[in-house]
């Protein structure tokens, strides 16, 4: 009770989807492969657990993709989010659990990097992904009204544009969403097989709207995955679009370098929040008193201006010098990545650039 349905393979539900194999399991659902009688093509078939609450969640979801299905007739950007194709309630250990029919897309960005760890994606693919994320974000934000709230690379999934490769995606869908793992296909390691021209022909797609929420109704102070959490929310501060900005800075650094921008750490004698805000005033600066000290409950994390309660010492850090001395990277192209990536870290969300102001920024436009 409260948990996951446990499906069969071959197994048929709502008289229509008939079980192929799992793609995925997360904390609120699996994800199954599926034949769709009717349609005669295969499908993606997310299933939640059943625990009280779920059944809301999963409205709001329905909701926002629909949203984004209407919305798409007026606005092209909108094929850079998952397809909603379908949904119903299916009867389980004599519970319910609600289910969302999607398009079938490849495995995620994070699967693609478990082969190129060491140094990130190639540029060329690192930004031609990043515009159809910032479109698919502009979208999101101007034409529906919706944030994501947990942009990372599970959630960005990959599709092939010609049927070859999109079959070569599908041949690795083992690797799914939370898994550390290689594409690997029948073929072996196809990480290894993508030349750099077929790395261009894969297209991106926004997923996972499960912890969105509308622009003028958040629906939680706790948002977003710790690594790509921006710094309002750390702070317990309001929220809106600005937030999925701060997570796709975060998301092109690691795509880019094959490491995360920040990888807070727990201490002895701090929380892993501590040290997430240690780190990102190690890197971007001091953050302004009127910021820290709009939020009533700051002394959770400050004793006073710029001083943090339970971290003393920070090591300042620049982000061309991270770039040049870790990665390898010339001092020009240092300084262009970082130029990109800065006005999407900006501390006061109301001056953070946003996804159109990014998708017209220089070195992403290149």
């Amino acid at each position: 009770t409260g948990g996951h349905h446990p499906m069969q393979e071959g197994e048929v539900f709502n008289t229509q989807y008939q079980v192929l194999h799992k793609l995925g399991c997360g904390t609120f659902a699996t994800v199954w492969l599926c034949q769709d009688t009717r349609r005669k093509k295969q499908v993606a078939v997310k299933v939640l657990k059943s625990r009280e609450g779920f059944a809301d969640t999963a409205q709001d979801e329905v909701a926002f993709l629909r949203c984004v299905n209407c919305m798409k007739k007026k606005d092209l950007a909108g094929e850079n989010i998952v397809c909603l194709l379908d949904d119903f309630r299916m009867i389980g250990e004599n519970v319910p659990h609600a289910c969302l029919v999607f398009e079938v897309l490849g495995p995620s960005i994070r699967c693609l990097m478990g082969n190129y760890t060491a140094q990130g994606l190639p540029l060329p693919f690192v930004k031609k992904s990043l515009q159809q994320v910032l479109a698919g974000l502009h979208f999101l934000h101007e034409c529906c009204r919706i944030i994501h709230a947990d942009i990372k690379p599970e959630n960005i999934l990959l599709c092939g544009r010609g049927k070859g490769l999109q079959r070569r995606l599908m041949a690795t869908l083992h690797c799914h969403q939370g898994t550390e793992g290689s594409l690997k296909g029948a073929g072996g390691d196809l990480g290894n097989q993508l030349e750099e021209s077929d790395l261009m022909n894969i297209e991106v797609k926004i997923a996972d709207l499960g912890s969105a929420c509308w622009t003028y109704k958040p629906f939680s102070k706790e948002i977003q995955t710790q690594p790509y959490r921006a710094l309002e929310v750390l702070l317990g501060l309001d929220y809106g679009t600005p937030a999925d900005i701060w997570s796709t800075a975060c998301l092109a650094f690691e795509m880019a370098t094959g490491e995360c921008l920040f990888d807070p750490q727990p201490g002895k004698y701090f929380s892993r929040d501590d040290d997430h805000v240690a780190r990102i005033i190690e890197l971007l600066g001091r953050i302004p008193p009127q910021i820290v000290f709009s939020w009533n409950k700051s002394t959770k994390f400050f004793s006073r201006p710029g001083a943090l309660l339970r971290l003393s010492r920070l090591f300042p850090r620049s982000l061309p010098g991270i770039l040049a001395d870790r990665h390898g990277w010339t001092p020009q192209e240092a300084a262009a990545f970082a130029a990109f990536l800065l006005p999407a870290l900006h501390y006061a969300p109301e001056r953070r650039a946003s996804a159109a102001q990014s998708l017209r920024h220089a070195w992403i436009a290149a």
